[in-house]
C-alpha cells in the first residue's frame, strides 16, 4: 500500500534547483533613442503608462518602478520585503492580473478602466509633458496627429501633463507651441512610437517560481498531527496547523476527502497558477517586469507558461500532470493535465497573428534540464535518512544517485535538447539567440564549498537529515558536471553539435558566483529573529511530545504565525522547514493511486514538507537571477542603456470605452 502511495511522491517533490554564471549575449545592441534636442532647451518627454501589461492596475506597476529606480532587482526585492513586513508584495497583486488563476489569458483585459486585447494591443496609454528650460507661466498649445482623422489639440499650462492613447503600429506626431509673454511662440516636435515586446517564460520549477507562493499559507500556533510510516502513537508528530482550520487536528480522528478536506485546502497558500505553481516572484516575471520599469518607451506583454516538475519531454514538448488543485471558497478544480508549453506558446502566437500579422515573439526566457536528470531523486538521496522511509523510497525508485543522474545526462539530455530546439526554432523565426537560457544556481554551497549537512532546516520531518557525504557528492556533480554540460548544450559548445550558429541560445549564468555564498545552509546575524530563535541548527526546532506539540509544536516558545516567508535572509534557497512554513502543500492533483487516505497520513507529512519548494530559490534568489538575466535580455532586444528619466503622473480619468480615448 505505501509503495503505491509513494511512487509519485518525490517525482513532484523538489523539481530542480541547481546551476551556472556568465552571460553570453549578442555582441551588439541598438542604443536607446535620445529625446530630440531643441535650440530653445525644451523637449517633449513621454512614457508608456502601466507598461507591464500583466498588471491590470497602474498602482501595482508603480510600486516596482519606484523601488527599482536606481536599484538592482535584488535590492528592490529586499526593500519590498521589509516594506511588507515579510508578508510579500505579490499577495495584493494576485487578484489584479490579466491572466486568471487557471492560467487563461483575459481577452480582453480591462486595464485601468480601458478594455484592451492582451496579446494584440491596439493602443497604449501615454503620458507626456514639456521638460527642460520651460519659461515660468508659459502656455502650451499641443497638437497630436496619429494619422487617423483630424489632429487633436489641447491648450493649457505647460506644467500640466497630457494623457492620451497612442495607436500601436504607427507613429504619432506631436508638436507643442510654447507662448510666454510678448515673445514669439516656440515650437517643439517629436514622434511617439511604442514598441510592445512579447516575452514568453518557459521551463521547470525554477522558471515557474516554485517555493514562493504569491500568498503564503497562513499558519496557526497550535499543532497538527501527522503519522509516520512506523504507525502507532510512537509514529505521530505535531507541526504547526493552518490558521482557521476547524477540523480535527489529532491523528486519532481521520479526515477523509470531503467537506473537511476542502476546508483545509481553502486555507492553503495561493499561486497565480496553482496547477504549475507559477509565482510572481519567479526570475522570469521579475526580468520582464524590470525591463518594463527601466525602458519608458516600451510595453511588455508577458506570457508565463513555465510549470513546476517539467522536463523537456513532459512539460515543454508533451503534457504534464498538474502539481496542485485550484481551490476557491466555492469550488475545487483538480485539472489533471497541463498542455505542453511549446504548444501553448504556438497557439498564443497564432491567435495574435490572426489579429496582427506582424506580431511575433520577441524573447523567450527558459530554464530546463534538471528534472531530466532526476534532480529530485538526488535531493531525496541526500535528505531522506531514516531507515524505514529510505528503504521504502529506494524500493519505489524515488531515491536517485549521482551515477544514475550522470547516465541520464549523457544518454538523454543531448537528444532532448535537439528536440527542444526543433520545437522552439519556428517560434522565434529560426533565431535561437532570442531564447535566453538562464542556468541554475547551485543550492548546496556556502563560501564556495558544500554545505556541512545535518538537521538544520530539515527537522520539519522525522526522517530528514542532510547526509554530509551524499551532499558533498551531489554538490560536486552539480557544480563540476551538470552545470558545465547545461552550458555546452545551450551554446553548442564542448562537443555538442548543432545545425548552425542560429541554434546558439543566449546563455546566462552570472548569478552562480553569488549563489555560492547563499546556499540552503547560509545563516547570518541579520536573518529574521524568528529563524534565529526557532529553527534550530541542531535539529531541535519542534517538540517531540505529542501532548505538548498539540498546543504549541515550537520549542522556542514563539508562535508559528510569527514566521515571515518574505524577509531578507542569508540563504537564497528554501530548506524543508521554509517549504512547510511557506506553502505546506497538499498536491491533490497527484495520481489517484498515490493519494493518502486522509490528511493526517504519513505521505501527506512528507508532501507538506517538500512539495512547496524545498531546495528552490527564495524570492531573493529569483531576484538575483533576474539581475543576471536583465542585461542579456536587453541586449537581445536591442534596448541599449536604461532610460535615465521617467515621467510619473497620476493616472488620467477613465475614458468612455465606446469612443477613442482623447487628450485630457
Amino acid at each position: 500500500m505505501y509503495r503505491l502511495k509513494i511512487v509519485f511522491l518525490f517525482l513532484a517533490l523538489l523539481a530542480p534547483s541547481a546551476q551556472a554564471q556568465t552571460a553570453v549575449v549578442p555582441p551588439t545592441a541598438v542604443p536607446a533613442a535620445a529625446p530630440p534636442a531643441t535650440d530653445n532647451g525644451m523637449q517633449i518627454s513621454w512614457e508608456v503608462r502601466n507598461r507591464f501589461r500583466l498588471f491590470r492596475e497602474e498602482r501595482d506597476f508603480l510600486i516596482h518602478s519606484e523601488t527599482l529606480a536606481g536599484r538592482s532587482v535584488l535590492a528592490s526585492e529586499d526593500a519590498l520585503e521589509v516594506q511588507s513586513e515579510g508578508r510579500g508584495w505579490a499577495r495584493n497583486t494576485l487578484s489584479r492580473l490579466c491572466i486568471d488563476l487557471a492560467g487563461r489569458v483575459s481577452e480582453p483585459c480591462t486595464r485601468d478602466g480601458v478594455k484592451e486585447s492582451y496579446l494584440t494591443p491596439a493602443d497604449h496609454a501615454i503620458t507626456m509633458r514639456l521638460t527642460g528650460i520651460v519659461p515660468v507661466g508659459a502656455i502650451c498649445a499641443w497638437t497630436i496627429d496619429d494619422g487617423a482623422g483630424a489632429p487633436r489639440q489641447f491648450t493649457g499650462d505647460c506644467g500640466e501633463p497630457i494623457n492620451f492613447r497612442a495607436p500601436y503600429g504607427r507613429p504619432t506626431a506631436v508638436s507643442v507651441d510654447v507662448s510666454s509673454g510678448t515673445d514669439a511662440p516656440q515650437r517643439v516636435t517629436d514622434q511617439i512610437a511604442v514598441r510592445d515586446i512579447f516575452i514568453a517564460g518557459l521551463g521547470d520549477s525554477i522558471a515557474s517560481g516554485e517555493g514562493n507562493p504569491d500568498r503564503p499559507v497562513p499558519l496557526a500556533d497550535d499543532g497538527f498531527c501527522f503519522r509516520s510510516y512506523l504507525g502507532g502513537s510512537a509514529g505521530q508528530y505535531f507541526r504547526p496547523s493552518r490558521a482557521g482550520y476547524k477540523g480535527s487536528r489529532a491523528c486519532d480522528t481521520p479526515d477523509a476527502f470531503g467537506t473537511t478536506m476542502q476546508s483545509w485546502l481553502q486555507l492553503g497558500a495561493q499561486w497565480f497558477n496553482a496547477a504549475c505553481h507559477r509565482s510572481l516572484y519567479s526570475y522570469q516575471t521579475r526580468t520582464a517586469l524590470a525591463l518594463a520599469t527601466q525602458y519608458q518607451h516600451i510595453a511588455v506583454t508577458y506570457l508565463p507558461l513555465a510549470c513546476s516538475g517539467a522536463t523537456i519531454t513532459e512539460g515543454l514538448l508533451g503534457p504534464l500532470r498538474a502539481r496542485e488543485c485550484l481551490v476557491t471558497k466555492t469550488a475545487m478544480n483538480c485539472e489533471t493535465v497541463i498542455s505542453p508549453q511549446i504548444a501553448e506558446l504556438r497557439n498564443a502566437i497564432s491567435a495574435a497573428k490572426r489579429r496582427q500579422p506582424e506580431r511575433q515573439i520577441d524573447l523567450v526566457l527558459l530554464s530546463v534540464g534538471a528534472n531530466d536528470i532526476n534532480f529530485s531523486g538526488l535531493v531525496a538521496d541526500v535528505i531522506v535518512d531514516k531507515g524505514t522511509e529510505r528503504a521504502l523510497f529506494q524500493r519505489a525508485g524515488i531515491v536517485g544517485s549521482v551515477d544514475d543522474s550522470r547516465a541520464r545526462m549523457a544518454r538523454d539530455l543531448p537528444q532532448r535538447f535537439r528536440q527542444l530546439r526543433d520545437g522552439l526554432r519556428p517560434l522565434v523565426g529560426g533565431d535561437l539567440s532570442r531564447v535566453v537560457f538562464v542556468s541554475y544556481g547551485n543550492p548546496t554551497l556556502l563560501n564556495g564549498a558544500p554545505c556541512p549537512g545535518g538537521l538544520a532546516g530539515f527537522d520539519i520531518h522525522p526522517s530528514f537529515n542532510a547526509d554530509p557525504r551524499r551532499l558533498a557528492a551531489t554538490a560536486g556533480f552539480v557544480q563540476n558536471e551538470f552545470l558545465p554540460q547545461i552550458k555546452n548544450l545551450a551554446l553548442c559548445s564542448g562537443g555538442v553539435l548543432c545545425a548552425g550558429n542560429s541554434d546558439i541560445m543566449t546563455f546566462v549564468d552570472r548569478h552562480q558566483a553569488p549563489f555560492e555564498d547563499h546556499g540552503f545552509c547560509a545563516r547570518a546575524a541579520s536573518d529574521p529573529q524568528f529563524d534565529q530563535e526557532c529553527f534550530s541548527a541542531t535539529g531541535g526546532s519542534f517538540t517531540p511530545d505529542i501532548v505538548e506539540g498539540a498546543n504549541n509544536p515550537m520549542t522556542c516558545g514563539r508562535a508559528a504565525s510569527e514566521f515571515r516567508a518574505y524577509l531578507p535572509r542569508a540563504r537564497w534557497i528554501r530548506d524543508a522547514n521554509d517549504s512547510y512554513f511557506t506553502a505546506m502543500t497538499y498536491p491533490l492533483a497527484a495520481k489517484s493511486a498515490a493519494q493518502p487516505s486522509d490528511i493526517h497520513d504519513a505521505t501527506w507529512g512528507v508532501y507538506s514538507a517538500v512539495y512547496g519548494g524545498a531546495i528552490h530559490p527564495t524570492a531573493e534568489g529569483h531576484a538575483a537571477m533576474a539581475d543576471a538575466a536583465l542585461p542579456a535580455a536587453a541586449a537581445v532586444l536591442g534596448l541599449g542603456a536604461p532610460d535615465a528619466t521617467i515621467v510619473r503622473e497620476p493616472i488620467s480619468p477613465v475614458q468612455p470605452q465606446d469612443k477613442p480615448a482623447g487628450v485630457n
